[in-house]
C-alpha cells in the first residue's frame, strides 16, 4: 500500500487553477522530490497532503487514511517543515523541542543531540522571534527530526541554511530513508534533489509534467536540470 496517494486532485482559488488532475503514488522508504518553478503548485499539493487545505475535487490518502476525513490522526503520524514558517516566537529553541517532545509523547527525545546537530548552542536563552531566518529554519528542522515519525514532508528545507548544515541535513535524511522512513521533498534546488531523491516529479502550471526515477535519467544521459529546463523553459 502506498504511504501517499492522490487521485485526480484539483484545486481552484476563484478562477485560478492551482492543481489540475494530479495523480501520484509514493511507496514506503522512498525519497520523493516534487520540483517546479515558483507558482507551479508544489506548496499547494503539499498543503493538501498534510491537511492544511482541502481539495476542490479528488482524493488524497496518507498512510491509507483519507486526509480530509482523518486530519488529526494523520498529523500525529507525520512531520512537516512548511516553507518560510517560523517556530513559536515566544519560545527558545530548547523550549520548542521540549514542547514537540511533550505533544508527541516522545520518551527519550535526546534534545541535547539536536541542539548540537543544528549548532543551536549560541541561541540558548534567546526566544525564536530574535533569531535569524537560518536559525529559525534549523529549529523547524530539529522539531521535525525529533518527532520520530516515518513520513516527513519538507517544503524548501534547505533555504537559508549554510553549506555545512545543508550537508548534515542531506546526510541525516539519506540515513532516515535507508532506515525505512519516507520523505516528500518540495524544492527548486535541483542539485539537492538529484543527490537525494529516488524519484522525482516535475510540476508546471498545476500539472505533473514528468515522473521519473534517477536511474531512468541516468540511462538517458540526463540530469534533473536538463529535464527541468526541457519542460519549464
Amino acid at each position: 500500500m502506498p504511504v501517499i496517494s492522490c487521485s485526480e486532485l484539483l484545486k481552484k482559488y476563484d478562477d485560478v487553477l492551482a492543481l489540475d488532475s494530479v495523480n501520484l503514488e509514493i511507496e514506503k522508504g522512498e525519497f520523493f522530490g516534487l520540483l517546479g518553478p515558483n507558482g507551479a503548485g508544489k506548496t499547494t499539493l503539499l498543503k493538501i497532503l498534510t491537511g492544511q487545505i482541502k481539495t476542490t475535487e479528488g482524493k488524497a490518502k496518507i498512510l491509507g487514511m483519507n486526509i480530509e476525513e482523518n486530519v488529526i490522526e494523520v498529523k500525529k503520524k507525520i512531520a512537516i517543515v512548511p516553507e518560510q514558517e517560523s517556530p513559536p516566537s515566544f519560545l527558545t529553541p530548547r523550549e520548542v523541542l521540549e514542547m514537540v517532545a511533550s505533544i508527541r509523547q516522545i520518551k527519550n527525545p535526546n534534545i541535547e543531540y539536536w541542539i548540537e546537530f543544528f549548532e543551536l548552542e549560541p541561541m540558548e536563552g534567546r526566544v525564536c522571534r530574535n533569531l535569524s531566518r537560518g536559525q529559525k529554519q534549523k529549529v523547524m528542522l530539529a522539531a521535525a527530526f525529533i518527532s520520530e515519525t516515518k513520513l516527513m514532508f519538507l517544503d524548501e528545507p534547505f533555504i537559508n541554511l549554510d553549506p555545512i548544515v545543508q550537508t548534515k541535513v542531506r546526510d541525516w535524511l539519506a540515513e532516515y530513508v535507508k532506515n525505512g522512513g519516507t520523505v516528500f521533498l518540495n524544492t527548486h534546488l535541483l542539485e539537492n534533489a538529484q543527490r537525494l531523491c529516488d524519484r522525482a516529479a516535475i510540476i508546471h502550471q498545476g500539472k505533473i509534467q514528468s515522473l521519473i526515477t534517477m536511474n531512468e535519467l541516468e540511462d538517458q544521459n540526463m540530469d534533473l536540470e536538463d529535464l527541468f529546463h526541457e519542460i519549464v523553459l
